[in-house]
């Protein structure tokens, strides 16, 4: 007679799942989640970019960005990036880098080898006291990103440890990496009631199967959700405090109010106008 293997008891039924994509590719990019879409409901959280590439390197142009803050993290390989005071330097996988634009600033950035480079960008809206305030840019190396268990912690804070990053509102982010067969459960903050996951390779249950690709949003509630890794996973996985203001949207910007994007916008062509004086445009 085969031996008959004890099953995993099954996931506790928490948050649900309620909506999910698995985005549109915009050449080296899937933009997972946009203004337009899941961005209005998950807001502070705006747009989510997956980047998978595999190729020659290349340089990305300058452009501008006002009313909100961008994150970048680098799950594998390393990205190249020029700041808004034109200093140049390198990302390596596990680093982060933070560009809260304000009033408006500039910023570019590439690839500089060639090989696989994947990562998330992420977007998040800024409330009325900084969307217009003074840009600030951090860059964290992969062993100064504070972690706890499986989870690192890209902004705010997760048991143990909490980001240095200051964050504008009251939001986590957290990469995570589980084995195969290994299970988490987050525990979001109090009034955290948006709650999502994008996944950046294997597979995993919450208690629906996601994979590779998918964005995944839970129900607002203030309930955990646990995670079982089908296959060795990784994932990033954002919880806040709902954005209680309007999405007032420019091409490169996000503010709260018309009279904010235009103070941004007008901002952001002065400094294009400076760059072309100095020969960067």
């Amino acid at each position: 007679m085969a031996l008959q293997l004890p099953k995993s008891p099954p996931l506790s039924l928490t948050r649900a799942i309620v909506q999910r994509t698995r985005g549109r590719r915009q050449g080296p990019l899937i933009r997972l989640m946009s203004p337009s879409d899941f961005g209005e409901i998950l807001k502070p959280f705006v747009f989510l970019d997956l980047f998978d590439h595999e190729g020659a390197p290349f340089n990305g142009a300058l452009h501008p960005h006002s009313g909100i803050a961008t994150l970048t993290y680098i799950a594998e390989g390393a990205v190249s990036y020029i700041d808004p005071d034109n200093v140049r330097g390198t990302l390596s996988a596990g680093g982060v880098e933070w560009m809260q634009a304000g009033r408006g600033m500039w910023h570019g950035g590439g690839l500089d080898k060639a090989g696989r480079t994947r990562g998330f960008q992420l977007w998040i809206a800024l409330p009325p006291a900084l969307e217009l305030g003074p840009t600030i840019s951090i860059y964290q190396a992969p062993a100064d990103v504070p972690g706890d268990g499986p989870a690192r912690v890209l902004l705010g804070s997760y048991g143990s440890a909490s980001s240095t990053i200051t964050s504008p509102s009251p939001i986590n982010y957290l990469a995570v990496r589980l084995t195969a067969g290994e299970r988490w459960r987050y525990e979001p903050l109090t009034g955290h009631t948006a709650l999502w996951v994008a996944i950046a390779s294997g597979a995993l249950a919450a208690p629906d199967e996601l994979r590779h690709g998918d964005l995944a949003v839970f129900e607002p509630s203030s309930q955990a959700v646990e995670f079982e890794a089908l296959t060795d996973t990784e994932f990033v996985l954002g919880s806040a405090a709902a954005h209680e203001h309007d999405l007032v949207l420019g091409y490169y910007s996000v503010h709260t109010s018309p009279e904010a994007l235009r103070n941004g916008e007008a901002h952001i062509t002065s400094i294009k106008n400076r760059l072309v004086q100095d020969g960067r445009l």
